[in-house]
């Protein structure tokens, strides 16, 4: 499994009552282990998270039914990321 880093970026149609879904979302990727880490940024334009995947093509199925973006509410970027340790 390889990691892939989630952008998730607002738009002006942003709709709060989309964060409990996604939520959801995050907790069944946790479920699945298909989920290292989350968060948001603090200045409310949206957050990111970190998933396994196979491929980048899975990686981009698995993010692309994040319901923030099936609504519309963010923009969503998958990046294939490769994580190195400072020595």
């Amino acid at each position: 499994m390889n990691k892939y880093l989630v952008l998730v970026m607002r738009t002006p149609r942003f709709d709060a009552a989309v964060i409990e879904p996604h939520k959801q979302f995050l907790e069944q990727l946790v479920e699945r282990g298909q989920l290292q880490e989350s968060g948001r940024f603090t200045d409310d334009t949206g957050g990111a998270y970190v998933i396994f995947a196979e491929n980048l093509d899975a990686a981009r199925e698995i993010a692309f039914t994040d319901p923030v973006h099936t609504t519309g509410s963010s923009e969503l970027t998958v990046y294939e990321w490769e994580i190195t340790t400072p020595t």
